[in-house]
């Protein structure tokens, strides 16, 4: 299933092209196609093997690919890895404690589905050539320039682990956070353990953004928490939002529900919530020529809208005083916080401009404002605007993308756009290489296009050869690290973490309790 590199494409377009002059002398002689056919197939077997066998032949010195991040990206570039290259040597570090990445503190505790991902990801980190290793950041437990040292080949695939900014007044406020921050916490990722969202002042949360993650953010707020009990929602989430007194959750978005970023599934989700009143204004669903062409050509947006449009006509016209309510609002983009004006320095609203859609180009309409205004009060305000990407020293980085710049992931040396200025043996994956969007899956196609570059790369000598250029890889990064007194933690000591959670879990008849400080992983991971 490896991708054919162009040089092997150009080798079987030649002779595909050859071989028709031959289609009369097959059609008269039908066993002269049958042999035709496998000597295609054994040709086409070859070519792709070709690139592993100068590194595979020398086991003693191996092919020794390091990958950075251990989320979807990271696993699916490991496992292509070890599929395309036999006798290739694969380690894949993180810098916490746990694998999986957004998997596992990304993915919302009552999707226990989209989990299941991880039981493919531990056979990889279980392969026979792969390693696992935990607890080691990029940057200070060891530098990109002595990754690159050691390892024939980098991958960087560790994501988007900071956000988006407005850019307005008052947006660091008390009470106003990103919804990766609060995914986090309710996640139990140990970074996120001290967030502390404050519930219990207000009974009304404001979420800026109608993708996905904005979904997930509401549907928590809103949940019975008798449903998320059973799920391996964090401890301390769970008894915070047992405790919470918001009952109305804003929505908030900049253009209409024609282009609502959301998906037809996490819709339904959030829009089947038991006693829960929807609130969407009817004259934010009268749709324009410009929107009627994006619904047409666009199954999703149009599935979309018909479920806002449904929730719309059946729902109450006003609530009964034990639903909780979720607004869906339109057409607004917010222009400042408001302070209490008591000298707290908290939150108490969100002074929106009033948008409308221009077209600046065919099929691309832009939200504008139009100089009205309106304010919506509010103590709590989640900014789902987008994740970002943070550089590490020595790596090529676009601020303004927000990504590294790089040509079907080889890691270009600058934003120049030059496609031949290459950064040797450095490569990228995942929401660092193409900016923080897609789903699970999405990071499947992005690694084979990765493992496709590498090689390409190896095939062609773009990489020096292992018997040309042995590196230390795993044996000496581990000595590195103990030099350095970096405790590393293996795949068998996140199994150890794995089951005490699972343990706990089992003790409160929820699926796992999930560890939430490092103290406490790395103590699970010795005993």
């Amino acid at each position: 299933k490896n991708k054919t590199t162009r040089k092997e494409k150009g080798s079987l377009l030649s002779y595909s092209s050859a071989s028709d002059h031959d289609l009369t002398s097959n059609q008269k002689f039908p066993e002269m196609a049958i042999f035709d056919q496998a000597i295609r197939r054994l040709s086409l077997s070859l070519s792709r093997r070709r690139s592993s066998l100068s590194f595979s032949t020398l086991s003693s010195n191996p092919l020794r690919v390091c990958v950075v991040g251990t989320g979807p990206a990271g696993f699916y570039t490991a496992e292509k890895m070890l599929k395309a290259h036999q006798g290739a040597e694969v380690d894949i570090i993180d810098r916490l404690p746990t694998p999986f990445g957004l998997v596992r503190s990304g993915v919302a505790p009552d999707h226990p589905e989209t989990k299941i991902v991880m039981n493919q990801f531990s056979k990889v980190a279980q392969h026979e050539r792969c390693s696992f290793f935990g607890n080691i950041t990029l940057g200070s437990s060891v530098s990109l320039s002595e990754l690159r040292e050691l390892y024939h080949v980098v991958v960087l695939a560790y994501g988007a682990e900071s956000d988006r900014a407005l850019g307005i007044p008052g947006e660091y406020l008390s009470g106003i956070h990103s919804a990766r921050e609060f995914v986090w916490w309710y996640n139990g990722h140990p970074d996120g353990k001290n967030l502390s969202p404050d519930l219990k002042s207000t009974d009304t949360a404001v979420i800026l953004g109608q993708g996905n993650v904005a979904l997930d953010v509401a549907r928590i707020l809103l949940q019975s928490t008798s449903v998320l009990a059973t799920t391996d929602i964090a401890s301390h989430a769970l008894e915070a939002l047992e405790q919470s007194s918001i009952r109305k959750v804003y929505l908030v978005g900049r253009r209409g529900p024609a282009q609502a970023a959301c998906t037809a599934k996490e819709l339904r989700e959030v829009l089947g919530i038991k006693d829960l009143c929807i609130h969407i204004n009817e004259v934010d669903l009268r749709i324009s020529p410009e929107d009627e062409e994006v619904l047409k050509n666009n199954r999703i947006h149009r599935r979309v809208y018909e479920l806002l449009s449904k929730a719309a006509a059946s729902a109450p016209s006003r609530p009964s005083s034990s639903q909780r309510e979720l607004h869906f609002v339109f057409f607004r983009k917010p222009d400042r916080f408001l302070d209490s004006g008591e000298g707290s320095g908290c939150v108490a609203g969100v002074h929106f401009e009033k948008t409308m859609l221009k077209a600046v180009a065919p099929g691309k309409q832009i939200a504008v404002g139009t100089g009205l205004y309106e304010d919506l009060d509010c103590g709590l305000v989640l900014k789902s605007i987008g994740y970002k990407s943070v550089p590490v020293d020595g790596l090529p980085f676009d601020h303004e993308k927000g990504v590294v710049p790089n040509i079907k992931g080889r890691v270009l040396t600058d934003t120049s756009g030059d496609h031949t200025l290459l950064e040797k043996g450095l490569y990228v994956c995942g929401w660092l290489k193409r900016g923080p969007t897609g789903i699970i899956a999405t990071n499947l196609y992005c690694a084979e296009e990765t493992v496709a570059s590498i090689s390409e790369d190896v095939h062609q000598g773009e990489i020096a050869s292992a018997s040309t250029l042995p590196k230390p890889g795993r044996q000496g990064l581990l000595q590195l690290l103990d030099n350095r007194g970096v405790r590393v933690v293996p795949f068998s000591a996140w199994e150890k973490i794995d089951s005490e959670e699972r343990r706990l879990g089992n003790l409160r008849r929820k699926p796992r309790e999930k560890l939430t400080t490092y103290e406490d992983l790395l103590k699970a991971a010795t005993e």
